[in-house]
């Protein structure tokens, strides 16, 4: 299985983003902070990954899956009266700061496969969580964010075609190697 070096700047990515905050002093603000970073990261991240494939398709198919989610999730807050658990306001439903950051981990599972999908699925979780233990959001007012970005990452993002269909392996055997060439039709 070949490892892209995309994978390895993403998780490097969140790492980064997660140990910078943790050296601020509060570990509540901390967890906040860093969710609100790894939010923004994602679909940051997830552009960046279709930039470095050469995916034009796939960079629109994300800003149209990212706005739609952001979108959804910005009139639901206005039209459904949720409060807040810290009691602040009634915007608590859905979470706008997860639907972002699920956003860009619903592409990335939809358009790359699990592969991406897996480690962003995970960091657009602990955005839920920093949500949820700030205070600012209920646990089903994240579910329900991730829910609308899965949703419309079903209907908007299309699987990654390679652009010849062409693929090769080499396979390392007791006796040599098995070199395999395919054509996907």
């Amino acid at each position: 299985m070949r490892t892209s070096p995309m994978r390895f700047a993403f998780l490097a990515a969140l790492l980064v983003c997660f140990s910078v905050q943790s050296a601020a002093a509060k570990e509540n603000k901390t967890i906040t902070t860093a969710g609100t970073g790894i939010a923004i990261a994602l679909p940051v991240v997830a552009a960046g990954i279709t930039a470095y494939k050469r995916d034009w398709t796939g960079t629109a198919e994300l800003l149209a899956t990212t706005v739609a989610t952001v979108g959804t999730a910005y009139a639901l807050k206005q039209i459904i009266r949720e409060r807040r658990p810290d009691g602040s306001d009634y915007q608590s439903f859905p979470s706008d700061t997860t639907a972002l950051g699920a956003s860009g981990s619903s592409f990335l599972f939809r358009r790359y496969g699990w592969e991406y999908g897996l480690p962003a699925f995970a960091a657009s979780q602990f955005v839920s969580y920093s949500r949820v233990q700030a205070d600012k959001h209920h646990w089903y007012d994240t579910l329900a964010s991730s829910a609308i970005a899965f949703g419309y990452a079903s209907l908007l993002t299309t699987r990654f075609q390679k652009r010849y269909n062409v693929y090769s392996e080499i396979q390392p055997g007791p006796d040599g190697a098995v070199f395999r060439l395919a054509y996907k039709f």
